[in-house]
Formats: structure tokens, C-alpha cells, sequence
């Protein structure tokens, strides 16, 4: 699991059928490693900290069979 902070919205014009209706955001990491593109699970918004899975993890979070590699699944309390 990593920490991160949502700088905003990924807008993507086309997409697999799969993930129609899926919102995507993206995630500065906290331990400087850049940033990653998230499936929202949990309808997270600009400038929150947020909890994110990666790997089997995600796919596992975001529903069966879904070809994502990092989900938020979950806000950080302040």
C-alpha cells in the first residue's frame, strides 16, 4: 500500500469497454517516487490523501477482471 495526495481528474476520450464509467485520477506519491494513475474506488476528490493498492490488489478492488494496476481504496483522515 502507498500514500499519496490526488493532484486531479484523468479525462481519456477512448478506453477498454471495461472501464467505461470508471473514473481515474492521478496520485502524487509521498515517498517521492512520482506519480501514478488510479481507478477511483472510492470517490475521492482534489488534494486528499488517499491510501492506494497496486498490483493484484487493485484489480482485486476494483472489481474482477478489470485491467487497472493501482486503485485508491481509501481516505487518509486529517
Amino acid at each position: 500500500m502507498l500514500l499519496g495526495t490526488v493532484e486531479g481528474n484523468l479525462w481519456a476520450t477512448k478506453k477498454a469497454a471495461a472501464l467505461q464509467g470508471r473514473a481515474f485520477l492521478t496520485v502524487r506519491l509521498e515517498d517521492g517516487r512520482g506519480a501514478l494513475v488510479c481507478a477511483d474506488c472510492v470517490g475521492a476528490g482534489r488534494g486528499e490523501r488517499v491510501l492506494v493498492a497496486t498490483g493484484a490488489a487493485a484489480r482485486a478492488a476494483a472489481g474482477d477482471g478489470l485491467p487497472v494496476d493501482a486503485a485508491i481504496v481509501g481516505i487518509v483522515d486529517p
